[in-house]
């Protein structure tokens, strides 16, 4: 099939190309621009140069109906609310990574975005896409809201402990750390190489959009949680998320019947590696993958779990799962094009 990449010139519409130009089931990528019209993409990406002859076109709502099967939209936040009720969306199947889908309260997403809303038909119909956790659903999805790279991080490495009901569900703790793509590519001094360069900020403290898409999600697993507390920090990395989760449990447990629910809930999801006790992954060891890999520990002395989840957050975290998701929603393979050994080191 032919698909289509508005946002092709960030890091995860690039990483997005990089996927689909080498999926056996895609037959041509379109990528769309609304600025640059007619420009070489590998101009916006020398490392393509003699891999890319592809021109960026403008995004018209008739041209896309007409040329893309499936529409990725890897714009930053407001985009989608912007272009999707342009086009008709009975003939083109859309993956957003914006955010714009996720959350399914409209004045919750105006509250944390401090934007507008989308129409609120396209949201009741959008699908959130966390793989692992929504495959039926995704089946039969012709509109899949992307979920964000933390979140996916925070979700895939709480959820079996919040579905099994081992917590208390006002005790999570989310420390999470992430590497400066997940900015996108967009110059800023918050993200300029003396700011953070031998250094280790947090922000957006008590106050990130990816709050209640976390709570939102947990919510459908178990109607007892509430509020969680979130904190993100900014390394000095390229790749990665970190999230190291903390949560009390409901009584007394062992490491090792922790690790076997968490074995028999990811038993059949490929791309979520679950390491044997005393073993703890590195965001390294999963760079340029679309693998989640989760390590484990019960502190008797506490009686409080601590879980390590680690993605590529351009990858589990954007694109990876955008392409796993459309593997899904067409019936294909769910590892097609995305049996990628990490790179290392």
């Amino acid at each position: 099939m032919n698909v289509g990449i508005i946002g092709a010139t960030g890091y995860g519409g690039n990483e997005l190309y990089r996927l689909l130009t080498k999926h056996p089931k895609v037959n041509k990528c379109i990528l769309y621009t609304s600025s640059e019209e007619g420009k070489p993409y590998r101009e916006s990406y020398p490392h393509l140069t003699g891999i890319s002859d592809e021109l960026l076109v403008s995004i018209d709502s008739k041209r896309i109906e007409k040329e893309v099967d499936t529409l990725f939209m890897a714009s930053p936040p407001g985009a989608a609310a912007e272009i999707l009720p342009q086009i008709n969306l009975d003939e083109v199947k859309v993956i957003d990574l914006s955010g714009d889908l996720r959350l399914k309260d409209s004045a919750l997403y105006e509250k944390w975005y401090k934007r507008k809303a989308a129409d609120q038909r396209i949201v009741d119909e959008a699908v959130y896409g966390l793989s692992e956790l929504n495959k039926p659903s995704i089946m039969n999805a012709s509109i899949l809201s992307n979920p964000g790279c933390f979140p996916t991080a925070s979700i895939l490495g709480i959820a079996p402990a919040v579905s099994s009901e081992l917590i208390k569900e006002t005790s999570i703790i989310i420390d999470a750390k992430t590497g400066v793509s997940g900015a996108g590519r967009k110059a800023g001094a918050g993200v300029h190489y003396s700011e953070v360069n031998e250094n280790l900020k947090i922000y957006k403290v008590n106050e990130h959009q990816h709050i209640p898409e976390i709570e939102q999600a947990l919510q459908c697993m178990n109607e007892n949680i509430s509020a969680i507390t979130f904190q993100t920090h900014l390394v000095p990395m390229t790749r990665g998320i970190m999230a190291t989760i903390y949560a009390n449990t409901k009584g007394k447990m062992s490491s090792e019947e922790l690790l076997a629910c968490y074995q028999a809930f990811y038993r059949d999801s490929y791309f979520v590696r679950v390491r044997p006790l005393g073993e703890f992954p590195s965001t390294k060891e999963v760079y340029g993958s679309n693998f989640c890999d989760i390590g484990l520990s019960y502190d008797e002395r506490t009686e409080r779990i601590t879980i390590v989840s680690v993605i590529d957050n351009l990858m589990k975290g954007a694109a990876g799962q955008a392409v796993q998701n459309f593997n899904i929603m067409n019936g294909y393979q769910e590892t097609m094009g995305l049996e990628l050994t990490p790179l290392y080191p």
